[in-house]
């Protein structure tokens, strides 16, 4: 699967002008991957964002997420479908499973994927949120390629046991909360490297992922200005020592935790 290197994400854009005109200002500006999820409930606002930026649907990668309520069979396909309405498109780009949690159940959700991937619904499968044993667990009840597992990547939880499988079995780790809200620039190493090349801490941290074998971070941004100083991460090219240097810090932080979080079971 030939996925941009930086996607645009959606989580919380729940107003409907804040949402169309971020979501048709990234595209203006060149991102080339829109994620966004049941969950979110904006899925038409992103498909109103996207019609409105002048670019051509074809161009554009969109990827969405099942809701962990809509993971039975019948479910997948009813609302696989209800989202590819919801985004104007025949055919979805990626469709995850959001969280291996609630109505979850391998036995059903998985065969459910395959099935819209023969239909022609969906054309790349994802899954998100998973721990190293139920990926593995997954990518071997899939009849479908794995196409990428969506996960929170940063470099407070840089996720080197799903990093490794990523490379090992070829999907793309796709990285969410990749500026760890904001609080990159809060992270000494990130502000000496950024001093370094003139760049802010959130565009180091993206390049730092970028830089990564199999990654693609997905920050999410309403402000035309944070849209843009994201999208300039592109244009900065980190050597191996600020790698080494951001690879070296040992502060661990989770923006997103629960107590039913697949990482705090099993």
């Amino acid at each position: 699967m030939d996925l941009p290197p930086l996607g645009f994400g959606t989580y919380r854009l729940t107003d409907p002008e804040t949402c169309v005109t971020a979501v048709s200002t990234a595209v203006g500006l060149g991102y080339d991957h829109v994620d966004t999820a049941q969950g979110y409930g904006n899925e038409s606002l992103v498909a109103e964002g996207l019609a409105r930026a002048d670019r051509d649907a074809d161009e554009v990668f969109v990827a969405t997420k099942l809701d962990t309520g809509n993971l039975a069979y019948e479910d997948v396909l009813t609302t696989a479908r209800e989202s590819a309405d919801r985004l104007g498109v025949e055919t979805l780009d990626l469709l995850y499973v959001h969280w291996p949690t609630d109505t979850y159940d391998p036995d059903e959700t998985l065969p459910a994927l395959d099935r819209l991937v023969e239909e022609g619904v969906v054309e790349h499968v994802g899954l998100s949120n998973f721990r190293p044993d139920q990926l593995r667990d997954a990518i071997d009840r899939l009849d479908a390629p794995l196409a990428a597992h969506q996960v929170e990547m940063h470099p407070l939880l840089p996720q080197a046991e799903l990093h490794e499988l990523a490379v090992e079995y070829g999907h793309r780790l796709v990285a969410y909360s990749p500026i760890v809200r904001g609080t990159v620039a809060d992270v000494p190493e990130i502000v000496s490297v950024a001093e370094k090349h003139d760049a802010t801490p959130a565009q180091v941290s993206l390049a730092w992922l970028m830089a990564k074998e199999n990654v693609t971070p997905i920050p999410k941004a309403a402000s035309l200005s944070h849209i843009r100083e994201n999208y300039g991460a592109l244009d900065v090219e980190l050597d191996d020592g600020d790698v080494a240097k951001i690879d070296g810090i040992d502060r661990r932080h989770r923006v997103v935790d629960f107590a039913g979080a697949p990482w705090n079971q099993g």
